[in-house]
């Protein structure tokens, strides 16, 4: 298939590109490049591209595609409260006009990167695709959203499908430092010390970036009566652990590091285990990656290609790199170029 990646040079498409194009693909990127130059080693070779900020794209760039596979987002909730408008601007607004314009372009599947957070607070039971949706933050309320409106304009020659990705680990190139488990391999790297901010007590469900590529994989090679407005759990049941479970692996695999809980963030409301039994009914798919060994890819990466504290508190921190950009004058208040060729 030809297909579009949006997001292409973030944290999941540095890793899903590749594998696409390993796995037959013909690929093509749009990125805004916020994160182009946030790299940590060496990338794959990039993809043809098209450098557009999603809020701007056309109908008439999208003829052409079999699919697209829309991960371009702000993608974390603390970059949600700091400017909750802008995300559902770009989450929300800029989605569903993505979607209609792929729709009135010919492109019949559309998958979609949601996320288990849309389950908010769910407790200890196992949360399906049915349960009822509490999203606690802008960034999950926008990914709620999109799933309504892309559902809306479904029909037979529009098929949305909806990825619901656990929380997702593991090395990638263009490397987040703000998601938990390669949040906390970093600290011990650097620090010494693993530390938890929380009580330690709130479920989460993880899943490997290598992982969320093969379940969009999976969907994009898939009939199509399979996948049409569906929603899936992306994961695996044996990676739903608390975050003191999760620091745990990490002092298992980084030598000399420490487990530290301070609690000093108090009881975080995000709490969930998730079942994935749907899509591994439904097309088979089997989540491979264990946290622990990420762990240990994690640590095994971040020594060999020398991770320093200033590339992880900064270049892979979403928040920290969008708001170095807006504070240099190369993005504005509503996080678009100054100019055509920053």
């Amino acid at each position: 298939m030809r297909v579009l990646v949006t997001g292409h040079q973030g944290y999941l498409g540095t890793v899903m590109v590749p594998m696409l194009q390993q796995a037959g693909h013909d690929v093509v990127g749009l990125d805004t490049g916020y994160f182009a130059g946030c790299v940590l080693g060496d990338t794959a070779a990039e993809p043809p591209a098209l450098r557009v900020d999603l809020r701007d794209i056309t109908c008439e760039q999208l003829s052409g595609f079999d699919a697209v596979i829309h991960l371009a987002a702000l993608s974390n909730d603390p970059l949600g409260e700091l400017a909750p408008q802008i995300t559902y601007d770009i989450n929300h607004h800029a989605s569903v006009r993505l979607g209609q314009a792929a729709k009135d372009a010919g492109v019949r599947r559309f998958l979609y990167a949601s996320t288990c957070s849309v389950y908010g607070a769910a407790g200890e039971d196992l949360v399906s695709e049915s349960a009822p949706l509490h999203p606690l933050t802008p960034y999950a309320v926008s990914k709620v959203r999109v799933e309504d409106d892309l559902a809306a304009i479904a029909d037979s020659s529009f098929s949305p499908v909806f990825l619901r990705n656990a929380t997702a680990f593991g090395f990638s190139p263009r490397l987040r430092a703000d998601i938990v488990l390669n949040n906390l391999v970093g600290h011990a790297v650097l620090t010494g010390q693993v530390k938890v901010l929380s009580d330690g007590t709130p479920w989460r469900p993880l899943v490997h970036a290598q992982d969320i590529a093969a379940a969009f994989i999976a969907c994009l090679d898939a009939p199509v009566d399979k996948i049409h407005c569906a929603a899936f759990n992306v994961g695996t049941e044996r990676n739903n652990l608390t975050v003191a479970q999760i620091a745990q692996f990490v002092v298992d695999v980084v030598p000399g590091s420490q487990l530290l809980i301070t609690g000093e963030t108090g009881a975080d409301p995000r709490s969930y285990r998730v079942d994935f039994s749907a899509m591994r009914n439904a097309l088979g798919f089997e989540a491979q990656w264990s946290v622990g060994d990420g762990a240990e890819e994690l640590y095994r990466e971040y020594t060999a290609r020398g991770l320093t504290a200033a590339g992880f508190g900064h270049d892979f921190v979403r928040l920290a790199q969008l708001q170095g950009l807006r504070d240099s004058g190369a993005i504005d208040e509503s996080l678009r170029w100054v100019s055509a060729d920053a």
